[in-house]
């Protein structure tokens, strides 16, 4: 073996090595019990990965997509990392290129929230900013061309680059944690998406472990996801992003696998930010707007297992922290520059939370 190639293979050994460090030093993400009347029989828990290291959920994919470059031989000590995202998985992959030494460059929309920038520039990561989200797929494919270095392309790789079989991802580590639980197998798991890879991920590694857990996925204004679940068209294009950052895409994704999902629901942007704020009222958890996404949806099918009589529990995730959005879904001004409505939402779900009964909008 040549030495070049000897140093290469040490370097990859090591920086495989520094990646699963960190997963071995960051404890596992809590997993929070919402409050609701305890007479319904229903417990509905929030795994809460605004705790990890980067904040965001997407600190387990970043890891993932960057393990899976090093072992299919893309990455190497002199390699540039380039990713289009919308913000928080390219805060994650900063995080962990800064960790290996490698330069990063994130392609990001404009619309992004100055937060979640700095925070990618913390880590070292540059920024390219560009119009609208569907721009953000040519603009990284160049720059990994330019520079001579690695696409990472979440939206392609997120459904294979975490083993859905278990090796501690997020769904292995949701049925541990409820195994004491007065339900301990999950009626449902409640997802949003924004490559796909989180409900692929629950999708089957719940088939595989052959519980009787469903998974529904929460999408946003402006998704193609929803369209693309229910009429099997994956050509489907919406021509706009999602407000909700994180989540929701103007196609539909590589990574996205229907066959794998029970249900989806679509959820109103102002009702996600309602939902946002009402978990910081209730629990003091500061989340984004993804998250309220997903707590919309978990009532909605929360409601629909009271109406049928069925008792059971249901888990959704906190995707991340608040602190990222205090001058967008937290900031007043910006809502109603959106031309946001919320107290109708806000009446909704204090309606669901007194009576258990979901009130569907005009």
């Amino acid at each position: 073996m040549s030495q070049l190639k000897t140093e290469n293979t040490t370097w990859v050994q090591a920086a495989i090595a520094a990646l699963n460090a960190d997963a071995n030093r960051s404890a596992d993400t809590h997993l929070h019990v919402f409050p609701l009347p305890s007479q319904w029989g229903i417990d509905l828990y929030l795994k809460d990965e605004s705790v990890h290291p980067t904040g965001s959920l997407k600190h387990r994919l970043a890891r993932s997509l960057i393990l899976y470059g090093l072992i299919n031989g893309q990455i190497d000590e002199y390699t540039t990392l380039v990713e289009a995202s919308s913000g928080s998985t390219a805060v994650s992959e900063a995080y962990f290129a800064r960790m290996l030494g490698l330069p990063f460059i994130a392609v990001v929309p404009k619309a992004t929230s100055r937060e979640k920038i700095e925070l990618i520039e913390f880590y070292g990561g540059r920024c390219h900013l560009v119009d609208g989200p569907s721009e953000v797929y040519d603009a990284a494919r160049k720059l990994a061309a330019d520079t001579k270095g690695y696409y990472l392309d979440q939206f392609t790789f997120a459904e294979r680059a975490t083993d859905w079989r278990g090796n501690n991802n997020i769904a292995e580590s949701v049925f541990a944690q409820m195994s004491s639980e007065p339900h301990p197998i999950p009626s449902w798991i409640v997802v949003s998406a924004g490559t796909g890879g989180t409900s692929a991920t629950f999708g089957r590694y719940v088939r595989y472990r052959c519980h009787d857990t469903k998974v529904a996925v929460a999408d946003p204004e402006n998704s193609a996801f929803y369209h693309g679940w229910k009429t099997g068209d994956r050509e489907y294009c919406t021509g706009k992003g999602s407000r909700i950052e994180g989540i929701g895409r103007p196609v539909v994704e590589p990574s996205f696998v229907p066959g794998v999902i029970d249900e989806m629901l679509q959820v109103p942007d102002a009702g996600s930010l309602a939902a946002m704020q009402l978990l910081r009222e209730r629990t003091r958890y500061w989340a984004g707007g993804s998250t309220g996404t997903n707590l919309y949806a978990a009532f909605q099918i929360i409601a629909g297992m009271l109406e049928r009589g069925e008792k059971g529990s249901v888990v959704t995730l906190i995707c991340d922290t608040g602190e990222r959005y205090a001058n967008t879904y937290y900031n007043p001004q910006w809502v109603s520059e959106q031309g946001l409505d919320l107290e109708p939402h806000r009446q909704r779900l204090n309606h669901f939370l007194d009576t258990g009964q979901w009130v569907a909008s005009d």
